[in-house]
């Protein structure tokens, strides 16, 4: 089992592969907020995607979050270093996100 800190480590690096890519990509016009609920810790983390970029990450869950992940905490840090596929984990409900369908399109040209 993966450690809060190092799901911490793996969403700032999340964060920093989006704000990188924001850069190089047209603007993706998805500001929503966000939360990943990790599981197996019982704890979360919670910040605001806006134009393509993962931004005010911090620790505590969002209940109103309009994107919520939950996941375990492997899983997470497995997704985020390319170990897993988000498709696939879907599809085992290794991981589970909550949003409006639209946003979810959105969210994928991101990933």
């Amino acid at each position: 089992m993966a450690s809060v800190d190092e799901c911490r480590q793996a969403l700032q690096e999340l964060a920093a592969r989006l704000n990188g890519h924001a850069e190089a990509q047209e603007r993706i016009d998805l500001d929503r907020t966000l939360a990943c609920r990790i599981t197996d810790l019982d704890t979360a983390f919670h910040g605001k995607l806006e134009g393509g970029r993962l931004v005010d990450l911090t620790e505590g869950d969002d209940p109103k979050a309009k994107i919520a992940l939950n996941t375990t905490s492997d899983d997470l840090v497995a997704l985020v270093r390319g170990q897993l596929d988000l498709a696939k984990a879907l599809a085992a409900r290794r991981v589970s996100i909550k949003a409006n369908p639209f946003d979810l399109m959105k969210l994928r040209k991101l990933l």
